[in-house]
């Protein structure tokens, strides 16, 4: 066997330095990831320094663990420091130990390096891989938040491959630089380090999209410009704030457990999606304290029951002080709290129950709606509810109802009131049972106690009173037929006094009889018929006539009843026709209906018997005829085709007794369509004639006298629209001329002029008939009508009596007026028509049809 070789010998020192490059390889396969963090020398406690990737080496690991107890690692990756931290030498490194559900276990290296140092390292390792690596592409950047420098703080360099060959100078443009905010970031001209000027806020930025640009000193531009952006790293800064101050939620009492409550809310203005914004959710105290009642989510702030003893009627509020913190609840994470007011909601929950389990009271007999009671109870449920309110029911001894109980709606009380008036002579003493149940219906708690629902006894002792005379029954009846004689006696109205059961010592007095027809005997009560009955009068409603009585005894004390007499039918009216004026169209009716009715009742009515009286005229029954329809009606034709008039026609209508009347009936023949179009009809006996306009026969005459006045209007307008030239008349146009006279001769109011026209005088003044007609002009009982060709006219007065006038007119259809004048003859001057053209004008107007149209008006 070979010897061992000693520790202290050559070959042990090379033993122990083969084993210890052993154990780094080992660690270093072990070492799932490597990671490089630049921070200032000097670091604070609970100090963010950078994130690692903790799912390069386990998408998941249920233990995290930091060799360096200055170091702490969260699940998210983010470094904390514990402790603050003196960086004295170029590095400081330590391990993150990470294992997993299977046990497995993977480190991460994480290196330390100060700023100063690694940005002269990063200087070196740029110059060696400067020619053999693209430089001008975009690169990762960022700014951490509220970063304390020191500043200027170097960010990272841009370099362009053309720096090579050319002298190039760099800058930047963008939010930041000569955007607000300005001047945060700059860029070295020469070298192209990018440098961070002042602490940012991350809330207020997310990152800055800056443009990187490379020229050469006479403007040339060797590459396009460079996108850079700069990410600004979040440091939880925040806090967690509630949405509310104070929230104020309700649950109902006796509740389950696990009943949701409500839920509260707090925002986090950090990066979203980081443990920065994890927020955890706890209740830090309760008041009352004891018993521990309310729990609450710690990822969504929902409060829930923890218990079933929620008691609104021993607390009805409870008072939680809640907090929110982030960091996912870890000891050093910024928290806020805040106030939530539970208030316990009642249920009906507790049974209404009576002070006491007996009443005794007492009324007075015959008086109603008195109150004689109130009962109270006891509820503990909230006050002025439905859970509270109490409802009463008087579930015995309440058969013929007299009692009634309500809630007073402001004490809760029970009121027992009487509602209809007790006897003491039936009945002394009334025992009620009286139960309560609330407003709102029990709780499923309170329904297993309904057994014991809480019950009352109330004993009513009824007091008697001396009473005066009772009417009862109130309306009490007699009969007695119609024809009665006067005189005849009958049974009245009887009251008696309710405590002996009689009718001794009691008056009566009429109080009211709508047709006098009876008298009332004051002591014994009985009617005697006063004058003769009649079943049909107004004041007869279903055959019964009531009289109004008054009963008193001898204190006074009375009562008021009433005696209907039933009146019974006897035959005394025969059937009548209500309708006596009937009308029968010749053209389209051949008879007319009629109707009959009997007053009295149906054994002494139809069917009815119809016949013509013809005892006042023996011509009757050559004229018309009847034909029965019905038991109450029958069919009167007329025979012999009669002329049109008006003719009475009596007719005797019998009932099934034999009882008769005579009904003289009045019918119209008419020549007409409708019974409505009937108008003019007079009777043929007496030549009596009634003459009534219908609307057609209106509107004939309307249109008659409308066509006259036209054809006037187009003779007198139509002669004086063909004239164009001025012509002188002819003197033996007289003979194609009209002539119009209301007399059969001239009289003295009438003068023919020169050209043969006349006109009737009205008045003492002309009258124009038409625009362009001459105006007849009466000068000393004398008037001359004038043709006067063109437009407007005017009339101008003549001054003195028995004066010949002259009419001037104006050639052209210009204006005209009329003068007067001092003497002469009357002259036509410049408005003479020829013969032949006014033989033209005149002949198809003043023709046969124009003289008949003139016949007519003088008519």
């Amino acid at each position: 066997m070979a010897a061992a070789i000693p520790w202290s010998s050559p070959s042990g020192a090379l033993c122990r330095q083969l084993l210890l490059t052993l154990m780094l390889l080992t660690l270093a396969c072990d070492a799932c990831e490597k990671f490089t963090l630049h921070v200032p020398s000097k670091l604070d406690a609970e100090k963010f320094i950078g994130r690692v990737n903790l799912k390069e080496c386990f998408n998941s690991a249920n233990l995290i663990h930091s060799s360096d107890p200055d170091f702490r690692i969260l699940e998210d990756g983010s470094v904390y420091t514990t402790n603050a931290i003196l960086l004295s030498s170029e590095k400081r490194s330590f391990t993150i130990f990470l294992s997993n559900a299977e046990n497995q276990e993977k480190k991460i290296v994480v290196v330390l390096e100060h700023q100063t140092k690694a940005l002269k390292k990063r200087h070196s390792k740029e110059k060696v891989l400067r020619r053999a690596k693209r430089r001008w592409a975009p690169i990762p950047c960022s700014v951490q938040e509220n970063s304390l420098g020191p500043f200027p703080l170097f960010l990272q360099q841009i370099q362009s491959d053309t720096a090579q060959n050319y002298t190039v100078y760099y800058s930047i443009r963008g939010p930041g630089v000569d955007r607000e905010p300005t001047n945060l970031f700059y860029v070295e001209r020469d070298t192209g380090n990018l440098y961070c000027t002042r602490p940012v806020d991350r809330e207020q930025y997310e990152s800055f999209e800056l443009i990187a640009f490379a020229t050469t000193p006479d403007g040339y531009t060797p590459e396009l410009p460079l996108t850079l952006v700069i990410k600004i790293e979040d440091e939880n800064d925040n806090y967690p704030i509630f949405t509310e101050t104070t929230y104020t939620l309700t649950v109902v009492e006796n509740c389950r457990v696990g009943s949701t409550v409500g839920q509260v809310c707090a925002t986090d203005k950090d990066e979203p999606d980081t443990m920065h914004t994890r927020l955890k959710y706890s209740i830090i105290e309760q008041i009352p304290a004891s018993p521990t009642l309310f729990s609450m989510h710690p990822s969504t702030g929902v409060i829930t029951t923890t218990s079933f003893q929620l008691d609104r009627e021993v607390i009805d509020r409870y008072q939680l002080k809640i907090k929110v913190q982030d960091m996912d609840g870890q000891y050093f994470g910024l928290q806020t709290t805040a106030t939530c007011i539970i208030n316990i909601e009642d249920v009906n929950d507790n049974l209404p129950t009576f002070t006491r389990t007996s009443y005794v009271t007492s009324v007075v007999e015959n008086i109603i709606d008195v109150e004689i009671l109130r009962v109270t109870v006891e509820d503990k449920d909230l006050i002025n509810t439905a859970n509270w309110r109490a409802n009463y029911t008087i579930f015995k001894g309440n058969e013929n109802g007299n009692f009634k109980i309500v809630t007073d709606p402001k004490t809760n009380e029970g009121v027992l009131c009487v509602v209809k008036a007790l006897n003491y002579e039936e009945r002394q003493q009334v025992v009620l049972q009286i139960d309560v149940v609330n407003e709102a219906p029990y709780s499923k708690e309170a329904t297993a106690l309904r057994s014991a629902t809480s019950t009352a006894t109330v004993t009513v002792n009824v007091e008697n009173q001396n009473e005066g005379p009772e009417c009862s029954p109130l309306v009490q009846t007699v009969r007695i037929k119609e024809d009665a004689p006067v005189g005849t006696q009958s049974d009245g109205y009887k009251a008696y006094d309710p405590e002996t059961r009689s009718s001794s010592g009691i008056r009566y007095k009429k109080l009211n009889d709508p047709k006098g027809w009876v008298s009332v005997d004051e002591n014994s009560g009985s009617i005697t018929i006063f004058t003769s009955l009649d079943r049909e009068a107004e004041a007869v409603r279903n055959s019964i006539y009531n009289v109004t009585i008054l009963a008193s005894d001898k204190d006074g004390r009375s009562c008021t009843g009433i005696l209907g007499i039933i009146l019974e039918d006897v035959n005394d009216n025969g059937p009548f026709i209500p309708k006596q004026t009937v009308i029968i169209c010749k053209t389209t009716m051949s008879s007319a209906k009629i109707v009959a009715v009997d007053p009295d009742e149906p054994i002494h009515g139809p069917p009815f018997d119809f016949k013509l009286d013809s005892a006042s005229d023996s011509n009757l029954q050559r004229m018309w005829e009847l034909r029965k329809i019905n038991d109450t009606a029958a069919h009167l034709f007329y025979q012999n085709d009669l002329p049109f008039g008006l003719y009475k026609v009596p007719i005797r209508v019998t009932d099934r007794q034999g009882q008769s009347k005579v009904t003289s009936v009045d019918v119209v023949l008419c020549d007409c369509v409708t019974e409505s179009d009937c108008t003019d009809y007079r009777s043929p006996q007496t030549g009596n004639r009634q003459v009534k306009l219908g609307t057609w026969a209106i509107l004939a005459i309307l249109l008659g006298i409308a066509l006259l006045f036209s054809i006037l209007f187009a003779l007198v307008c139509g002669a004086s629209g063909r004239g164009k030239q001025q012509k002188t008349f002819p003197d033996d146009l007289a003979q194609q001329n009209l002539i119009v006279s209301n007399t059969e001769a001239p009289g003295d109011d009438k003068v023919y002029a020169a050209n043969e026209f006349t006109s009737h005088t009205v008045g003492s003044s002309a009258q124009a008939v038409c625009g362009t007609m001459g105006s007849g002009v009466k000068t000393g009982g004398q008037e001359t009508i004038e043709m006067v060709k063109g437009g407007q006219q005017t009339l101008e007065s003549c001054q003195g009596a028995g004066h010949q006038h002259t009419l001037e007119s104006c050639k052209g259809g210009g204006h005209h007026t009329l003068d007067s004048c001092r003497g002469g003859q009357v002259d036509v001057e410049n408005c003479r028509y020829a013969y032949s053209e006014w033989q033209s004008f005149t002949q198809p107007r003043l023709g046969e049809e124009s003289i008949r149209g003139h016949t007519l008006i003088k008519n």
